[in-house]
């Protein structure tokens, strides 16, 4: 997966401190990191562990990033 601005190599409770939203876009995909109290893994790791089709893996990294183009990032 390739997130904008090396997204995918940040921890994913500072990714949701800075951008909320990708909160949002997750649990639309039932992964639920918003309610994670540890919040050391990766982006890029939380998507793919989920074991989740490569069809909406694909729409993740694609919402994720059209999400960072509309911030102007």
């Amino acid at each position: 997966m390739e997130f904008k601005n090396n997204l995918g190599d940040r921890a994913i409770q500072d990714v949701m401190q800075s951008y909320p939203e990708i909160g949002e876009i997750l649990g639309r995909f039932d992964i639920g990191c918003t309610t994670c109290k540890v919040g050391i893994c990766l982006l890029k790791d939380v998507v793919s562990i989920h074991g989740l089709s490569k069809d909406d893996e694909a729409k993740i990294e694609r919402e994720i990033n059209e999400h960072l183009t509309q911030k102007g990032e």
